[in-house]
């Protein structure tokens, strides 16, 4: 029989959940509200918001509202949206999440500082993701985004540097970063030394220690089901912590793409998620697999007696 374990842990974070608890309150009282991109990055869960009257827009659907609620989700965003909302008199429900909103006034503060050296904010980051939008905002679009050792190229490393990071990157590929960095400068015949680099590691110790966390809950079991939705940044990080410990390591949406062929009868089953995986979720898939359990040891009965 299957043993199934659903990793505590796992699922949403509390800057996800003050998003989804104000979105309900709004939708409780009025039964309509507007939210700027998918609240999470989670599908299943942004349905069961839109049965409650909640409609997701985008940019461009933004800037026609007028007279209305509109609700900013947790990664946050650039100055112009607030811009946008007064001119069209439109009310913000904010919940961004308060460690993005710190990351945003520093990096706003440090803009204004470096620019005065001639330097250069530097975001470690998925292009085009919500929070780094944000970011980006705050230094008038002259931030320059990394993501792989390819784009520290656009980097003057004759100029000064300060390095901050999405608050959803893994702290190992951040690092790995500032070593790429340090080596380029230990290169460079223009910088003698390190006083004009400021690294800032400013990830989510909520997410970061979910990396530790998982490497220890992906050994104690024989397969892992990774819940998250495919636009999960968060959820690509962590599922790859979960396959670099155990190779049986699975991704799925939902319960519909559990695959009996990934589970040996015996076998020890973790369900985990990203810090955008709602725990209702994690539940239906443990009930799904629990009943594959029941049904991998009726066929095992009825198997047919071997012949001799």
């Amino acid at each position: 029989m299957l043993k199934v374990t659903i990793d505590t842990n796992s699922g949403f974070c509390f800057g996800v959940v003050f998003a989804i608890q104000m979105a309900e309150d709004e939708l409780n009282e009025t039964g309509l509200l507007y939210c700027l991109g998918d609240i999470v990055h989670n599908s299943k869960e942004v349905e069961r918001l839109a049965k409650k009257g909640l409609k997701i827009i985008d940019k461009d659907e933004f800037k026609q509202l007028k007279n209305c609620k509109v609700l900013i989700r947790a990664h946050g965003e650039p100055p112009e949206t607030y811009k946008i909302a007064m001119e069209n008199n439109i009310e913000l429900i904010d919940a961004s999440c308060p460690v993005v909103l710190k990351l945003q006034n520093r990096i706003k503060k440090s803009f204004d500082k470096i620019n005065e050296k001639d330097g250069q904010i530097v975001v470690y980051g998925e292009k085009g993701h919500a929070e780094v939008n944000g970011l980006i905002g705050q230094t008038k679009g002259k931030t320059i985004l990394i993501s792989k050792e390819e784009d520290l190229n656009q980097i003057d490393f004759s100029r000064p540097i300060s390095l901050y990071s999405q608050t959803t990157k893994s702290t190992e590929g951040f690092y790995k970063m500032v070593k790429l960095i340090n080596q380029r400068i230990s290169l460079s015949n223009d910088i003698q030394n390190t006083d004009n680099v400021d690294f800032n590691d400013t990830i989510c110790r909520q997410v970061s220690n979910r990396d530790y966390q998982l490497r220890d809950f992906a050994n104690m079991h024989d397969v892992i089901i990774f819940v998250s939705g495919r636009k999960s940044s968060n959820g690509r990080v962590l599922f790859q912590v979960c396959k670099s410990v155990n190779e049986r390591s699975f991704l799925v949406e939902d319960e519909t793409e559990i695959n009996s062929e990934w589970f040996n009868e015996n076998d020890s089953v973790g369900i985990c998620g990203a810090t955008s995986t709602p725990s209702w979720l994690m539940d239906q898939v443990a009930h799904v697999i629990n009943k594959l359990g029941e049904t991998l040891i009726l066929s095992k009965k009825t198997l047919p007696l071997p012949t001799f």
